[in-house]
């Protein structure tokens, strides 16, 4: 029978499981509190109190930040990919019986927001089916590589926006949803995969209430990033 340890922090009670490697949670919880911390910082629902106390909960001057924001990004993913990496050596992927929940997706987080992907999908797909982490997550990831590779989604998850030109030469930004495959059928995959919204309620999270959705091929989305060469 596994052994269940009980500490208590004022009127709280953590469960941590005899199995779970307590510094290895710590570890990953501190890089999801940087991975989420940044991104926050650019979601539109953050208000300027909650950006402020961000900021400083993870030591980040706000000047730098207005100068350098993506680039400070790009350069903790590069070093928590790194991390991560050395994490799944030696211990495979951190999930649910490792390290709990919610820090069973700190290791997906950070590779979702990398370019490696490709390496750690089949591995992503292993923990899904062992129940390490919810294959909704495993869903999200691979659309994510689709689209990267340039090819239909599966599920509809994925949505991005592009630079481009107007029949006047004139720049737009223009947001879509990544093509999807046989996109009659997709909630039917969405509910199959464990997912509690539509396709279509997943479109409205991504762009807003607003957000009129307009199914695109391969060929479209291509077309846009072309003319802005």
């Amino acid at each position: 029978m596994r052994k269940i340890f009980i500490l208590f922090f004022g009127m709280s009670m953590l469960f941590i499981s005899a199995q779970q490697n307590a510094d290895l949670k710590k570890e990953l919880d501190q890089i999801m509190e940087v991975d989420q911390g940044y991104r926050k910082l650019y979601t539109s629902d953050t208000t300027p109190e909650k950006r402020n106390e961000i900021l400083k909960n993870l030591n980040i001057d706000q000047e730098e930040f207005k100068k350098r924001g993506w680039e400070m990004v790009a350069e903790h993913d590069s070093l928590n990919i790194k991390t991560i990496e050395r994490i799944i050596s030696q211990y495979g992927y951190p999930g649910k019986t490792l390290v709990g929940e919610p820090t069973n997706q700190a290791a997906w987080y950070v590779i979702q927001h990398s370019t490696k992907i490709g390496k750690y999908l089949p591995l992503i797909k292993e923990a899904g089916k062992k129940k390490e982490i919810p294959f909704t997550w495993v869903a999200m990831m691979e659309d994510r590589y689709l689209m990267n590779e340039n090819q239909e989604q599966i599920y509809g998850t994925q949505g991005r926006g592009e630079m481009t030109k107007d029949k006047n030469g004139k720049e737009v930004f223009v947001n879509f949803v990544w093509p999807v495959k046989d996109l009659q059928n997709v909630n039917k995959r969405r509910k199959e995969a464990g997912f509690d919204s539509t396709f279509e309620e997943n479109v409205k999270n991504m762009f807003g209430p607003d957000f009129k959705y307009e199914p695109y091929t391969l060929k479209q989305v291509l077309e846009l990033r072309n003319k802005n060469k």
